[in-house]
C-alpha cells in the first residue's frame, strides 16, 4: 500500500471494502514517518495514541456501524493549532515544551468525525515565513527535490502530505501559508474566507489575516476537509448547483499579476489553462486591480505591528520551563528570555512591529496602511462586479533551493501574488496545474473567489483538475 497514491476518498472505500484495516494504514503511516522524515523533517511529534485510535475505528468497520467522512483518516495538524495533550510548539524554542491544555475548535470538529491526528508539522517560527526555513527545529525539505524549499509558514502540513505520511493535513494562512507551500509541493491549499473558519486554539500571529485551511492531494479531498471545519452560516451564494457552466462563467486575469519576473513556464502553464477554458465556452477578461504594488508593504506593516502585540504573552514565564536565569530583576529576565529563545525573524517582525506602532510613526504606516487595505478591498469589489473568478500565479517561482534567498526581502517577495487576499478576507485556493520541464518541480495556479464562494471556488478547481488530467 503506497499513502502517496490515495485520496482520502478512495482510503475511506478501501477500509470499508476490507481491503486493508485502519489499524494497517496508520502504522503504514508510521512507517514511511519512520523511514523518510529523518530527511523532510515534516514532524515535530507524533500521536502515541493514534494506532490504538485505528484499533477503535476498525472494531466500528467489524461492527458495520456507518463511517463519518474523515474516519479512519491519518491528519497532520500544523503544530501552532491545539491538540490536546499533545506538544504545540509553533515551531519556537519559546514554547518547546508547551502541552496543549485543549483542542481547538477545528480539531474538535475533526474528532467528531473519528479522524486519526498522527502527529503535528513543522513549521516557520510562529508561522513568520514563507520559505519552511525558519523553523527552530530545522528546514523542512520539498519532498520533490529535498535541496529545495517547501514554502512556509505551512511547511509540515504540506510536505507531509506530498510524501505520503498523511492523507490531509491542516494549515495556517496569514500571507501565503497554505497557498505557496501546496504550490510549491504540487497539492491542492484553501486559504478560506477570513471568519468562515474558527481561529479558537490557534497561536495569534496577525489576528485580522490568520486563517485556518485545509491542505490535499486533490479538489474533492480538500472541500471534504473544509466542510468539516467550517464554521456554520446562512450565507447565501451565487453557485445554484453542483454543476458548473463554464458558458455563464466570466474570469478576470489581473494584469498586475502577469508581470516581469514571472518564471516562464508558470506563465505558459496558466496560459494553457486559460486556453483550453475559453475552448469550453468561459468567457476571460484582463482586468485591473490597482493597488496590488502597495499590497505587500501594507500586509508588512500590519502584521509586524499585530506580531508585536500578539507576541508580548510571550515572557518566559507563563508557558515555558526556564530552569534558571543570570537576570537580577524582572526587565532583564524578560530580555534575557526573548532574545535566548525568538529566532531571528520573529525578533525583526517585533522589532518592526513596535517601531511603525510607536509615537510619532503610527499615522504615518500603521493607520496609513489600514486605509490602504481598504483600497485592495475595494479593488476586489469592483472586480467582482465584472467577473465571477480572479485566477493569478500563486507563486512567481517553482520551490527555489534552501539557502538561496538570504535577503529577507527576497524572501518577503515570494508573496506578491498572495498577500493581498488575506487583506482583504477573500477565498484563494492554489491548484496545481503541472511540473517544471527540466526539474520536474510543481506549479500552481491561485483561483480566487468573492467572499463566502469556496463553494464556487471548488467546483471550478474539479474543472481544472479535469483539464491537468
Amino acid at each position: 500500500m503506497k499513502l502517496t497514491d490515495l485520496t482520502i476518498q478512495e482510503a475511506k472505500q478501501e477500509m470499508i471494502d476490507k481491503k486493508f484495516s485502519c489499524q494497517e494504514l496508520v502504522e503504514t503511516a508510521f512507517s514511511e514517518i519512520k523511514n523518510k522524515d529523518k530527511e523532510i523533517n515534516s514532524f515535530i511529534s507524533l500521536n502515541e495514541k493514534a494506532i490504538q485510535e485505528a484499533k477503535e475505528i476498525d472494531k466500528k468497520i467489524k461492527a458495520g456501524e456507518k463511517l463519518d467522512e474523515l474516519s479512519g483518516i491519518p491528519m497532520a495538524i500544523k503544530d501552532n493549532i491545539l491538540v490536546d495533550g499533545l506538544r504545540c510548539t509553533a515551531g519556537s524554542k519559546m514554547l518547546e515544551d508547551y502541552i496543549a491544555p485543549y483542542d481547538a475548535d477545528v480539531v474538535k470538529k475533526l474528532k467528531k468525525t473519528s479522524v486519526i491526528i498522527i502527529g503535528k508539522t513543522n513549521m516557520d517560527e510562529f508561522a513568520m515565513g514563507s520559505s519552511g526555513e525558519y523553523s527552530a527545529f530545522g528546514p523542512t525539505k520539498n519532498p520533490f527535490d529535498l535541496s529545495r524549499v517547501t514554502g512556509g509558514s505551512s511547511s509540515g502540513s504540506a510536505a507531509s502530505v506530498a510524501s505520503g505520511f498523511a492523507l490531509g493535513s491542516l494549515g495556517s494562512d496569514t500571507g501565503s501559508s497554505i497557498r505557496q507551500p501546496a504550490a510549491f509541493c504540487g497539492l491542492v491549499g484553501l486559504k478560506p474566507t477570513y471568519g468562515r473558519v474558527s481561529r479558537y486554539g490557534l497561536i495569534a500571529m496577525a489576528s485580522s489575516l490568520d486563517q485556518i485551511g485545509p491542505i490535499a492531494k486533490t479538489v474533492e479531498d480538500c472541500e471534504t476537509l473544509f466542510n468539516v471545519i467550517k464554521n456554520s452560516t446562512n450565507v447565501k451564494t451565487n453557485l445554484k448547483s453542483k454543476t458548473l457552466n463554464l458558458k455563464s462563467l466570466s474570469i478576470g486575469l489581473p494584469k498586475e499579476y502577469f508581470i516581469e519576473g514571472l518564471n516562464q513556464e508558470i506563465k505558459e502553464k496558466i496560459e494553457k489553462i486559460i486556453e483550453q477554458l475559453e475552448k469550453l465556452g468561459a468567457k476571460v477578461e484582463k482586468i485591473s486591480l490597482p493597488h496590488t504594488k502597495d499590497a505587500l508593504p501594507c500586509y508588512h506593516i500590519l502584521m509586524d505591528a499585530e506580531v508585536s502585540s500578539n507576541l508580548g504573552r510571550f515572557d518566559g514565564v507563563r508557558f515555558s520551563k526556564i530552569e534558571k536565569s543570570k537576570s537580577e530583576n524582572i526587565f532583564d529576565f524578560y530580555s534575557e528570555i526573548r532574545t535566548e529563545k525568538f529566532g531571528p525573524e520573529v525578533k525583526r517582525r517585533i522589532i518592526l512591529g513596535t517601531f511603525v506602532l510607536s509615537a510619532g510613526y503610527i499615522d504615518a504606516y500603521y493607520l496609513k496602511a489600514q486605509q490602504i487595505r481598504q483600497l485592495i478591498k475595494k479593488d476586489f469589489e469592483e472586480a467582482f462586479k465584472k467577473v465571477d473568478l480572479i485566477i493569478t500565479p500563486t507563486t512567481p517561482t517553482p520551490a527555489f533551493k534552501i539557502g538561496e534567498k538570504q535577503n529577507p526581502l527576497d524572501v518577503y517577495l515570494c508573496d506578491i501574488f498572495l498577500a493581498a487576499v488575506n487583506l482583504a478576507g477573500l477565498p484563494g485556493i492554489s491548484l496545481p496545474i503541472g511540473k517544471t520541464k527540466d526539474l520536474e518541480l510543481p506549479i500552481g495556479m491561485q483561483v480566487i473567489s468573492p467572499w463566502f464562494e469556496e463553494d464556487l471556488i471548488f467546483e471550478f478547481g474539479k474543472i481544472v483538475e479535469n483539464l491537468r488530467n
